[in-house]
This record gives structure tokens, C-alpha cells and sequence, in this order.
């Protein structure tokens, strides 16, 4: 009996453990997307500012 209980807590924390490894890869994965995305937007956007026409600028 006492092995069992052993052999599953020992089973309880390899599990804990390869799921806070792909959890942990998974934010980190997430952040740098969206770390870039937002740098690509930004770039983007500021592409569309500088290269817009003025005269499609609405006038007051």
C-alpha cells in the first residue's frame, strides 16, 4: 500500500511538471508573438502615415 501511494504522488508530479513545462512554453510563445505583432503594426501604421496622400486628408 505504501508503494502505491508513492508511485502516485510520484505520478502526480512528473504530470505537474510536463504540464507547467508546455504552460510555461506556451505564455513565453504567446508574449513573443505578440511582441512582434505589435512591432509589425506599429511599423505598419507609420508606413501609412508618412507615405499617405494629403490630399485625401479631409479638410476641416
Amino acid at each position: 500500500m505504501f508503494w502505491k501511494i508513492v508511485g502516485g504522488l510520484l505520478l502526480a508530479w512528473v504530470a505537474f511538471m510536463v504540464v507547467g513545462a508546455v504552460v510555461g512554453f506556451l505564455a513565453k510563445a504567446v508574449f513573443w508573438i505578440a511582441v512582434i505583432g505589435g512591432g509589425v503594426f506599429l511599423g505598419a501604421a507609420a508606413y501609412g502615415a508618412l507615405k499617405s496622400d494629403k490630399r485625401k486628408q479631409l479638410k476641416p
